[in-house]
């Protein structure tokens, strides 16, 4: 799985993105990233923006790992708080479904750095669509 991960979607190699686990009970899905050095911005840390990508990533692959790879989310909005500068290099991310119903899908997902200090918080309002490879 983690290499197709990286195969099938470009951006996720560009993230360093590796599927760690996925808890189907509580629909939570734990991805390791990688922040490049391209990312860094002149402060030191990753570009906001970026971070964000890297939770928008989790809390997409929670949905679509919880319906079996058949669905993904088209997200609405996503919320996010940068709690601490995010460094370079290795990054862990959980996402996690709150809520999913037939119209609006409820996402949260929170980006730690490996010794588990939580760095970055979203949330999401999506919306349940076939999965574009499904599509297809």
């Amino acid at each position: 799985m983690k290499a197709d991960m990286k195969k099938a979607w470009p951006h996720a190699k560009l993230m360093g993105a590796e599927l760690v686990s996925f808890d189907p009970a509580s629909s939570t899905i734990r991805m390791n990233f990688c922040a490049p050095d391209s990312f860094i911005t002149p402060r030191g840390s990753v570009q906001g923006g970026l971070v964000a990508g890297f939770l928008d990533e989790a809390m997409g692959w929670a949905y679509t790992h919880s319906t079996g790879g058949k669905q993904s989310p088209l997200m609405l909005d996503v919320n996010f708080s940068l709690l601490k500068p995010v460094p370079q290099g290795a990054l862990v991310g959980t996402g996690r479904v709150v809520k999913a119903g037939r119209r609006v899908l409820f996402l949260e997902a929170e980006l730690h750095n490996t010794d588990g200090t939580l760095l970055a918080r979203a949330t999401s309002t999506a919306i349940p669509t076939i999965n574009p490879r499904i599509a297809q």
